[in-house]
C-alpha cells in the first residue's frame, strides 16, 4: 500500500474513533508493573553533557509563541543555545512524588505523561561540538553520539532537497517509540505521535524564536533513509519530523555518507510488550519512498478549502494582552506550565480567550502549510464562561479574527460529554475542538495528509498552552466522542474529522 491509497488513513480513523459504545465496551486495564520506561537509554556510550547555566533569552512568551520563525542572516546556534532548545522542549521541567512512585514532568505536555517522543540531533561542526548524529538523553541532559562526521546531507537527500535543511548548521528530528504511548491508549497511539510530538514542537519554535534562529518544520522525507540514519528499529520506533535550526552561509553539498547498521543496545522498556499493528500500518500506508514524493508534496499551494461563510453573529476579537516579560519570559512559563486536572468553574475575560486565539494562530512554519498561516484545521469552539462573551458554540473565523456564534446556550454538560465524560472540559472556561477536511488533507497529501492534519493541531495546542499560563491560566488536551463533536458542531461542521481538543480555564490550582 502506498502514500496514495487514502483509505488506509480512513480507515484507521474510523477503526480508532471513541464513542459512547466503544469505551464502555472495551474496557483496558493497565498493568503498572509492566509500565514502560519513559526514557531511550544507551548502555553501551558514554553521554556527553549538556551545559546547564544556561540564560534566558529575556523575551516574553506571548511574542516568542506568536514568532513564524523568519529572521534574517546567518545563524550558527552552539551548544548552549542548542541545551537551552532541547531543555524547554522536551526536557525534566519538575518531578512529583506519588504513592506509586516519582514521575518527572517534561517541557511539553504528553498523553497520559508517557513521554514516547524522542530527539536526535544532526549537526555539522558547532561551537562546542563536533559534526555527528546525537541522541538527546532527557534522563540526564546529556547527547550521545550515535556516528561521527557530517550526515546533514543524508537529511537534504532524504527531503528531496528542502531549502532550509540544506542551510541548517543543525537539524532536529522527532521520534516516536510506540509502545510506550500504546501500553494505556493502544491503537489510538499513533494519533499521539502527532498531538505530542506537537507540543514538544511548539516550545521548540518559541524557544528558537526567542534566540532569533530561523527554525521550520519539515514533514515531508522519506522515512527509510531518516531511520536508517538513526538507527531505528522501525518496528518500535519511527521518525515523524524534521527541524531544521538555524541558517548557515554555506549550504549543505556533497553526497549522502552511507548509514551502515550499529547495532548498539538500550535499556528494554518493559518486560513484556503488546503489539497493535494497526499503529505500524497505518505508519507504513503514510511513508514516502523516495525523494522525489517529498518534493512534489511542496509543489504549490495547500489550498485549505474556506469555511462555510458567515451567517451568525460575530464578536470581534480584540488585541493581544501585553504582558511584563519579567513574570512571563518565555523560560518560566515553560517551567511552570502544567496540564490543568481541575478547573475553578471561574471566567476568563475576553481578552485573555483573544490572546490565546491570536498569538496561537498565526502561522505554523511548515513544509505541508503553504503559504504561511495557511491552515488545514478550523478551530470551533464550546464557550462556558467567558466575560463579554455569550455562553454558546462558536466558529473562530481566522481571516476576520472574530467569533461566530453558531448557538446560545449553556452547553457545559455537552462539553464535558464530548470530552469523554470528564470534569475537565465542562467545568473549563472554553473547549477548544480541531477539525479538519479529511478528504481535502488526504486529496493534497495522501495517507501523509492525516499525519500533517495531527501534527498541526498539536502545534498550535501547544502553542495554546503556552499562551495560557503566560497569563496565570491553564490548559489541558483531551480526547473525545469523534462523531459526537462533529454532530455537536454542524451543520457547519459537516464532514469534517476531529484532530484534538484543549480546555482552557482558571485551574482549580495556581501556577
Amino acid at each position: 500500500m502506498t502514500n496514495r491509497d487514502v483509505e488506509a488513513a480512513i480507515a484507521y480513523h474510523n477503526d480508532t474513533k471513541h464513542s459512547l459504545l466503544s469505551i464502555h465496551s472495551e474496557p483496558h486495564y493497565l498493568d503498572f508493573s509492566n509500565q514502560p520506561l519513559p526514557y531511550k537509554i544507551y548502555t553501551e556510550l558514554d553521554p556527553i553533557p549538556l551545559p546547564r547555566e544556561i540564560p534566558p533569552s529575556g523575551v516574553g512568551a506571548l511574542d516568542a509563541v506568536a514568532s513564524d520563525g523568519s529572521f534574517e542572516g546567518e545563524s550558527v546556534p552552539g551548544l548552549p543555545i542548542l541545551a537551552s532548545l532541547l531543555h524547554h522542549a522536551a526536557g525534566i521541567t519538575k518531578k512529583r512524588t506519588f504513592p506509586g512512585g516519582e514521575i518527572h514532568f517534561r517541557a511539553a505536555a504528553c498523553t497520559g505523561a508517557l513521554y514516547h517522543v524522542e530527539l536526535y540531533l544532526v549537526c555539522g561542526d558547532l561551537p562546542g561540538l563536533e559534526a555527528g548524529v546525537y541522541h538527546f538523553g532527557v534522563h540526564d541532559f546529556s547527547l550521545t553520539r550515535l556516528r561521527s562526521g557530517d550526515y546533514r546531507a543524508n537529511l537534504v537527500q532524504a527531503s528531496g532537497g528542502q531549502e532550509a535543511i540544506a542551510q541548517a548548521p543543525s537539524v532536529v528530528v522527532c521520534t516516536s517509540t510506540f509502545w510506550r504511548n500504546s501500553w494505556k491508549y493502544r491503537s489510538r497511539a499513533y494519533r499521539h505521535c502527532f498531538w505530542d510530538n506537537g507540543t514538544i514542537l511548539a516550545n521548540l519554535l518559541a524557544m528558537s524564536a526567542a534566540h532569533r534562529i530561523p527554525t521550520s518544520i519539515v514533514a515531508g522525507f522519506v522515512d527509510s533513509m531518516v531511520s536508517e540514519l538513526l538507527d531505528l528499529d522501525t518496528q518500535q520506533e519511527v521518525a515523524l519530523t524534521l527541524v531544521p535550526l538555524g541558517r548557515a552561509t554555506d549550504p549543505t553539498q556533497g553526497e549522502a555518507l552511507p548509514t551502515p547498521g550499529l547495532g548498539l543496545e538500550t535499556m528494554p522498556l518493559s518486560r513484556t510488550q503488546v503489539d497493535y499493528p494497526a499503529i505500524r500500518q497505518m505508519h507504513q500506508a503514510s511513508c514516502l519512498d523516495d525523494p522525489d514524493q517529498a518534493r512534489d508534496a511542496r509543489n504549490g499551494p495547500t489550498e485549505a478549502p474556506p469555511p462555510p461563510s458567515p451567517s451568525g453573529r460575530e464578536f470581534p476579537l480584540g488585541p493581544p494582552s501585553v504582558l511584563d516579560a519579567a513574570d512571563t519570559g518565555l523560560e518560566a512559563v515553560v517551567k511552570r506550565r502544567g496540564s490543568s486536572r481541575q478547573f475553578a468553574r471561574e471566567p476568563v475575560t475576553l481578552k485573555q480567550l483573544s490572546t490565546i486565539l491570536t498569538q496561537s494562530t498565526r502561522g505554523v512554519p511548515a513544509d505541508f502549510l503553504d503559504p504561511l498561516g495557511t491552515s488545514l484545521c478550523r478551530l470551533y469552539l464550546i464557550v462556558n464562561d467567558v466575560m463579554g462573551l455569550p455562553s454558546g458554540s462558536y466558529f473562530f473565523d481566522r481571516e476576520a479574527g472574530s467569533l461566530e456564534m453558531l448557538e446560545e446556550g449553556d452547553f457545559r454538560n455537552a462539553g464535558g460529554y464530548l470530552g469523554l465524560q470528564q470534569d475537565i472540559p465542562a467545568d473549563a472556561s472554553v473547549d477548544v475542538f480541531f477539525l479538519t477536511d479529511l478528504d481535502h488533507a488526504l486529496a493534497r497529501y495522501g495517507n501523509r495528509g492525516y499525519r500533517a492534519a495531527q501534527l498541526e493541531a498539536g502545534i498550535v495546542g501547544g502553542k495554546m498552552y503556552l499562551s495560557a499560563y503566560a497569563q496565570r491560566l491553564g490548559a489541558s488536551g483531551l480526547t473525545f466522542f469523534d462523531d459526537d463533536v462533529t454532530s455537536f458542531f454542524s451543520p457547519h461542521a459537516e464532514g469534517l474529522a476531529v484532530m484534538f481538543l484543549v480546555a482552557l480555564g482558571v485551574p482549580a490550582r495556581r501556577r
